[in-house]
């Protein structure tokens, strides 16, 4: 997942810093609460930063931070103390910041005295915005001038700002406040062991009006934001695993997805899953389409959210500065934004070339999960839609494959997954040029076209199921001839520009076997090739060989382990029947789970197990994002084998297990309409709840799925 400029990534927020999130707001500070500009700080309302500076001073000195927890992800308390007072081993004065992010920001100030003598000290809070866009802030470019914030004669400070569309601005509520130069000012008397409490509301405003937030002192349970959580943690699974480890794992991505849906303002009934926090709270084509196809069996309504989404925004036209053709599926859109992205002055970008075969795979999964909605015509009209996409456009030279090449001199240069700008290379560092054929990238073709035949199914379509499987058989034979290297017993990562085959060692061919495009044939070599020294670090499979010319173990693409790559490279070694392989990597990205306290990040470097004792941060990893969040649970269902077909009436479970993980149970499981458990411990498999019209099988499905 990449955002607009790959050469810039997102710098430290500092040490400690801290981030909570609600939709698509979110606030990012120092460890002590306080939000500067010159960091990528702030508190962020429909991409604008509308609180560049928020500093809490008592008696002239900042706060000396002690600890900061994040109880729900929407909520910061952070814990303080004054700064060092004369004659003084230790200061008696504490500070705590309860601070919550909604569309707006509230935060509750309690100063505690813990002298035997009474105290008195000035708090205040210098308060300023900017209203710099969050690519400005994100990439350190913001610089621009403060907005004045001036005191109403309701006694609120103010400030709005002409230059954003629907006139963004805020409003500031402080009770008993004096206000001196955008700051608010408090004396402050406290008596021995006493306290002090005061409480801040910051209130976006568009086109002059406030926005609704919850009530002051409202309790927390009952404000939106915890409403929303707790309704998404009633309606899904409750997991136990002997594994107390693997449990906390899959418990904390739970909660981080809960924290990962962004709502569309226009349908706000729809959830669909952002790309990571802090700086892609955004629906990005590809991540979310792969983080809902991971998720499916925990709450498929994020899926059907997606598509709805996607479906929407898909293409109608040819525009060159957003990439827009008919029927292809955008990389990127800012649900509700008031800024536009940084290409072309659009706030939908389309240069992605897996989205548009993803959005129909994602489709077809759902029909086989039994979780199409009712109305599911429109979504199988837009299906259509990206297919023809394919087949033209996609198909740039009408040579049987999808390719890609920007269409204007700024948009992404790579469009695949790895899309950084050197991502895609041959095996002595050279870079590949466009336009490309990835090879993971024929895989989603391939799985779209059998997910195809999935809906035609589900519809009694029997010409469409033979017409959609032929398409595939057809793409498969092609794809084996000319992307394997005999001599290097592996496939191509790509073909260039003049067909040459790219010949870097690379992860994408573990897409290959998740689709089910390789021939059986060649999947044995493809599965040793990825658990050799070069390409498997003991804690996941590297993006790139280690003998490869553009290898970096501390880079975006060319060394580093992405947790969901990773997922995804096991789910495949596990379907063409590589159970020890696909262990190696299942313990080797848990393991890594729990040195980085229950959370996958978005990657991290790619050193080997050996070398050092624990995963090494690449530091401008997103965490929590979407598709490292959903990894676990992709990695749950490679563990349990299962795979339904609720069409053809049969579901496939035929666990295989690391011994070390012990029993597995899960309650209240999605699946045709119903809600299963399952039960694994040992030898013994159990579902209960399973539809009469389903018959389960207890031996795996076999890679051609047929």
């Amino acid at each position: 997942m990449t955002g607009w400029n790959t050469d810039t990534l997102a710098q430290s927020a500092g040490a400690g810093a801290i981030t909570i999130v609600e939709g698509s707001s979110f606030c990012v500070s120092h460890a002590n609460g306080d939000i500067v500009p010159e960091l990528p700080h702030g508190m962020f309302f429909r991409d604008t930063r509308l609180v560049s500076r928020s500093t809490l001073l008592i008696d002239g000195a900042p706060i000396e931070p002690l600890s900061a927890m994040t109880p729900e992800p929407f909520r910061a308390l952070i814990v303080g103390r004054a700064g060092h007072l004369p004659d003084r081993a230790d200061t008696p004065l504490t500070v705590e910041r309860d601070r919550r992010v909604d569309s707006g920001l509230r935060e509750k100030i309690t100063i505690h005295n813990y002298s035997r003598e009474p105290m008195s000290c000035r708090v205040e809070l210098a308060l300023e915005s900017d209203f710099a866009d969050i690519f400005e802030v994100k990439e350190e470019r913001a610089g621009g001038a403060a907005h004045p914030l001036l005191a109403g004669s309701d006694g609120r400070l103010r400030a709005e700002s002409e230059h954003t569309p629907a006139r963004l601005g805020l409003v500031v509520t402080a009770a008993g406040a004096s206000v001196d130069a955008a700051r608010l000012v408090f004396d402050v008397s406290l008596p021995p062991h006493g306290s002090w409490t005061q409480r801040i509301v910051i209130t976006p405003t568009l086109d002059g009006d406030e926005v609704v937030l919850d009530p002051i002192g409202a309790p927390l349970h009952e404000t939106r934001p915890a409403r929303r959580l707790t309704q998404w943690q009633s309606s899904i699974w409750v997991p136990t695993i002997d594994d107390d480890d693997v449990e906390r794992i899959i418990l904390q991505s739970q909660r981080d997805l809960g924290s990962l849906r962004i709502f569309n303002p226009r349908h706000p009934e729809r959830a669909v899953v952002a790309a990571g926090v802090p700086w892609f709270m955004a629906l990005f084509g590809r991540d979310s389409l792969i983080a809902s196809y991971m998720t499916l069996g925990l709450d498929p309504t994020l899926a059907v959210g997606t598509l709805q989404t996607l479906a929407e925004l898909q293409g109608t036209t040819f525009d060159a500065a957003s990439e827009e053709q008919p029927g292809r599926i955008l990389h990127e859109v800012r649900l509700g934004a008031t800024t536009n992205l940084a290409l072309g002055g659009e706030s939908v970008y389309y240069g992605t070339v897996d989205a548009t075969p993803l959005f129909v795979f994602l489709l077809g999964e759902l029909a086989a999960w039994g979780a199409l909605p009712d109305d599911a015509d429109e979504l199988v009209a837009a299906a259509d839609r990206a297919l023809e996409w394919i087949e033209r456009d996609g198909d740039r030279d009408g040579d049987g494959f999808v390719e890609y090449a920007r269409l204007n001199d700024f948009g992404l240069i790579n469009q695949g997954w790895k899309d950084s700008w050197d991502g895609i290379n041959f095996a002595d560092g050279a870079l590949a040029e466009a336009p490309i054929a990835l090879c993971e990238v024929q895989g989603y073709v391939y799985a779209a076209y059998r997910a195809r035949a999935t809906i035609a199914e589900s519809r009694g379509d029997v010409e469409g199921i033979a017409r959609w499987n032929a398409k595939a058989a057809e793409l498969k034979v092609r794809f084996n001839e000319r992307f394997w290297i005999p001599e290097r017993q592996c496939f191509a990562v790509a073909l260039d520009r003049d067909k040459r085959q790219v010949d870097a060692c690379a992860s994408n061919m573990g897409h290959c076997l998740w689709s089910g495009i390789v021939d059986d044939d060649k999947a044995a070599a493809v599965a040793e090739l990825l658990l050799s020294e070069t390409m498997f670090t003991g804690w996941g499979v590297r993006t790139l060989a280690s003998d490869m010319g553009a290898y970096n173990p501390a880079s975006y693409h060319n060394g580093s382990v992405w947790p969901h790559d990773s997922a995804i490279v096991a789910a495949g070694l596990m379907r063409y029947g590589f159970v020890e392989q696909a262990h190696r990597v299942i313990v080797g990205l848990l393991d890594a789970a729990t040195h980085f306290g229950g959370r996958l990040p978005e990657l991290f470097c790619g050193f080997d197990r050996e070398q050092y004792a624990e995963p090494v941060v690449y530091p401008a990893s997103c965490s929590p994002q979407a598709w490292a969040a959903a990894a676990p649970f992709l990695l749950l269902r490679s563990m349990l084998r299962l795979d339904p077909s609720v069409p053809t009436g049969e579901l496939w479970l035929a666990p295989a297990i690391p011994p070390e993980f012990g029993g597995i149970h899960l309650v209240n499981v999605p699946f045709a309409g119903a809600r299963v458990s399952l039960d694994i411990g040992g030898d013994d498999t159990s579902v209960t709840g399973l539809p009469e019209h389903i018959t389960l099988h207890t031996a795996p499905r076999g890679a051609s799925r047929a």
